[in-house]
């Protein structure tokens, strides 16, 4: 009996195709041809924000990150656990040198 199979069939030039951009991305980096500079990538930021609004908008997203490594770190056991805590670490780091950043920045403002 023959089983379907919901895989389609591999076309092998799109194969070699991907192989070689994997290989010149490893072997020869300057001749892989990099993202366009077109300021359309996935995410961006809107021209024209002030520092204020970046900065506070990153803390925000740092105590979302923060909330959701916590969790995380208190629902696993073992080296997973570790990792998640140490994210968590990293993650208030980077949250404490943005408010400072915050400070510095609304400090400046109001001399």
């Amino acid at each position: 009996m023959i089983k379907d199979n919901s895989n389609p069939p591999l076309v092998s030039s799109s194969l070699h195709a991907c192989a070689d951009r994997a290989i010149n991305h490893h072997l020869n980096p300057s001749s892989t041809p990099g993202p366009p500079d077109d300021g359309l990538g996935l995410f961006t930021v809107r021209k024209g924000l002030d520092a204020e609004t970046l900065l506070v908008n990153a803390t925000e997203d740092l105590a979302s990150v923060q909330a959701l490594a916590s969790h995380l770190a208190f629902e696993i056991d073992g080296i997973p656990r570790s990792v998640a805590l140490g994210i968590c670490r990293m993650v208030e780091t980077i949250q404490l040198l943005v408010n400072e950043a915050l400070n510095e920045h609304c400090a400046g403002i109001e001399k």
